[in-house]
C-alpha cells in the first residue's frame, strides 16, 4: 500500500514554519503498515496544490495533505481538491454548524469570511474538527483516497487520530499490514558508531527491521516487526536485548524513554530526590525534568545561578576559589552541588558551570567547555567537559543531557 504526504503553504515551503506534521504523519503511516513513497511541499499556489494533487492520485492509494483549509484568501487547499477531483464545492451545514457553535462557545463573534472553511468538495466525508474551525474532508481523487486537515500541528494530530485513522481502517482494511516497534534509546554515542555497533541486528533476526533517528542530544534505535505475526514478535524481544547488550553504559532505556524520563524513573524507584544548581544552563536541567509528568515525585528545586554573587551568597561558593579557579571549575561546580543538595535536603545535588558561546572562551577553557558536580551522601564528585557542537543552544542541550546522564549514571551504579 503506497500512501503519500503533502503540507502546503508558503511557511512552510520558505521554512519560516519547520514542517513538523510531515514527520508526525510519516510515522503514524509506517506504524499502519503503509509505504511512504514521497514527502510534498507546495505553497499557496492553486495551480500547484492541483497538479500534486492529481500526481498523487494517479500514483497513491492514500494521501494525507495538511494546511490551507482557514478562512484567509491564501486557504487554497479545499478549491484545490475540488478541482483535482472534477467536482464543486458546497457549503456542508453541519460543519458550519459546527463553526458557529466553536465561536458561540467562545463568545466570540464569527466573521463571514468563516462561513468558507465550511465549503466541502461534493462527495466527501467531512472530518470534524474537535478543538478547532476549519474541518477537514476525505475524498476519493483518481485511485487514491486524500485526507485534508488543517495545518495547526494540535489540530491536525487530533483529527488524525480521532478521525482520519478510522477512515483509514475502514477504507483499507485488511489490506492493512501494521507494524509493531521497539525503541532503544542511546546518549553519548555518535550515530555513526551505534549503527555499526547494531547493524547485524537484522542478519541475527530474520524478522526485525533497523532504524535509526536521531533526535538530539540521543540516538533512539528503532526496531520494527509486524504486529499479529507471533514469530516477529518474538523476534523483537531477542532484538531488543541483543541490541542493548551492544551499547553498554550509553543504554538509557529499553522502552523509548528519554534521559529527563528515565532519570526520573530511577529517582522514583529509589525512593530519591534531586536538586540542581545552574548557571550555563540557565535552568534548562530544571525545565527537562519538569516536563516530565509526576517530577514533583523527586525534584525538590532548583537555582539559576548565573552570577558569581548568586553561587556565593546563596549557594554558599567561597568567594576564594572562584578567584583562583574561576567560575567554570571543578572546584566550583563541587560547592554548587554541595550548596544546592544543602539548601533543599535533597538526595543529590546536580551542578553546572561552563561556556556555551558564541564568545567568553579562552585557550584554557574554550567554548563547550562545561564542569559538573554530582553531591550525594557518598561524596562529591565533579567532571571537565569539552564538547563544541557550534551553537549557543546546542551547547545547553548537551551540557544537559550530559549532567543528566551523569546522574542517571550514578543511579545506576554504572559512574560516579
Amino acid at each position: 500500500m503506497r500512501a503519500e504526504i503533502l503540507a502546503t503553504g508558503d511557511e512552510i515551503l520558505t521554512g519560516a514554519l519547520v514542517d513538523s506534521n510531515s514527520a508526525f504523519l510519516a510515522e503514524q503511516l509506517e506504524l499502519l503498515g503503509l509505504e511512504v513513497a514521497r514527502h510534498h511541499t507546495v505553497g499557496d499556489s492553486l495551480e500547484e496544490i492541483v497538479d500534486v494533487l492529481t500526481e498523487m492520485g494517479r500514483r497513491a492509494d492514500l494521501a494525507v495533505v495538511t494546511g490551507g483549509l482557514g478562512p484567509t484568501t491564501d486557504d487554497l487547499t479545499a478549491r484545490a481538491a475540488a478541482e483535482a477531483a472534477g467536482v464543486s464545492l458546497v457549503l456542508d451545514k453541519e460543519a458550519l454548524a459546527d463553526i458557529e457553535r466553536f465561536f458561540a462557545e467562545r463568545k466570540r463573534e464569527m466573521t463571514p469570511s468563516n462561513r468558507k472553511q465550511a465549503m466541502i468538495p461534493e462527495g466527501a466525508r467531512v472530518l470534524r474538527n474537535k478543538v478547532g474551525t476549519a474541518p477537514g474532508f476525505a475524498l476519493k481523487i483518481g485511485r487514491c483516497w486524500a485526507c485534508f486537515m488543517p495545518g495547526v500541528p494540535g489540530e491536525m494530530r487530533t483529527m488524525f487520530r480521532d478521525r482520519v485513522l478510522a477512515h483509514i481502517r475502514e477504507t483499507f482494511g485488511r489490506d492493512l499490514h501494521p507494524a509493531v516497534v521497539r525503541t532503544v534509546t542511546t546518549f553519548g554515542l555518535p550515530e555513526s558508531e551505534v549503527g555499526e555497533r547494531v547493524a547485524a541486528v537484522e542478519s541475527l533476526f530474520k524478522g526485525v527491521r533497523l532504524g535509526l533517528r536521531a533526535r538530539f542530544p540521543e540516538i533512539q534505535v528503532k526496531l520494527y516487526g509486524r504486529l499479529g505475526r507471533q514469530q516477529e514478535e518474538d523476534d523483537l524481544d531477542g532484538a531488543v536485548a541483543w541490541v542493548c547488550s551492544r551499547l553498554g553504559h550509553n543504554l538509557v532505556s529499553d522502552q523509548g524513554l528519554s534521559l529527563p524520563e528515565a532519570v526520573g524513573r530511577l529517582l522514583r524507584q529509589k525512593g530519591a530526590t534531586v536538586a540542581v544548581a545552574e548557571s550555563c544552563t540557565g535552568g534548562l536541567i530544571a525545565h527537562l525534568l519538569t516536563n516530565v509528568a509526576g517530577s514533583s515525585d523527586y525534584l525538590l528545586g532548583a537555582v539559576v545561578a548565573y552570577a558569581n554573587q548568586v553561587k556565593t551568597g546563596v549557594l554558599k561558593v567561597d568567594p576564594d576559589v572562584i578567584a583562583a579557579r574561576g567560575a567554570v571549575s571543578r572546584q566550583v561546580v563541587e560547592q554548587m552541588a554541595i550548596g544546592v543538595r544543602s539548601l533543599t535536603g535533597a538526595d543529590y545535588g546536580v551542578a553546572t558551570s561552563g561556556i556555551a558561546g558564541p564568545t567568553g572562551g579562552s585557550p584554557e577553557k574554550p567554548v563547550g567547555t562545561v564542569c559538573i558536580g554530582l553531591a550525594s551522601a557518598r561524596g562529591v564528585v565533579s567532571r571537565r567537559y569539552r564538547l563544541f557542537f557550534g551553537s549557543r543552544q546546542a551547547h545547553k542541550t548537551i551540557f544537559a543531557a550530559v549532567a543528566l546522564n551523569r546522574l542517571r549514571l550514578s543511579l545506576t551504579g554504572k559512574g560516579d
